[in-house]
């Protein structure tokens, strides 16, 4: 178990909190560290030593927490993200875009140059999980 710092804690906003399915939050610590460039602050392991009850995770200076599903806590089984999207506005979406390709993520939305001025795309994750990127259009 890794021990707690003092910074592990978010800093206001609002926070993502996922619930990963298929006792794949261990997984999904290391595709969003290789997709996202995700740091990894803490993880809490349950007792049943093959689940993670909690893991604080640092992506493009924001938080994301995570835990495997626990179904004897909520009643629910194999939860299916549906109704939220994880936004990162970047320096290059093009450059995250394909670390997130490269990395197992399917695309939903093609990244294009957009009316709003963004370069912009959705990709979902290997866990079911929608992501915008978003970053300027390149001159």
């Amino acid at each position: 178990m890794t021990e707690p710092k003092p910074d592990q804690g978010p800093r206001g906003g609002v926070t993502p909190h996922l619930t990963i399915p298929s006792r794949g939050a261990a997984a999904a610590i290391e595709f969003y560290a290789r997709a996202f460039g995700a740091e990894e602050v803490m993880r809490m392991p349950a007792e049943d030593g093959e689940r993670l009850m909690h893991a604080h995770l640092r992506i493009n200076g924001g938080s994301l927490m995570l835990a495997d599903e626990f179904p004897e806590w909520t009643g629910e089984a194999d939860i299916k993200p549906v109704g939220v999207s994880l936004h990162l506005q970047v320096d290059d979406a093009d450059e995250w875009w394909g670390r997130a390709l490269v990395n197992g993520a399917i695309p939903v939305m093609p990244l294009e140059d957009q009316f709003w001025g963004d370069r912009y795309g959705q990709v979902r994750d290997p866990f079911g999980h929608l992501w915008s990127i978003g970053g300027p259009v390149k001159g």
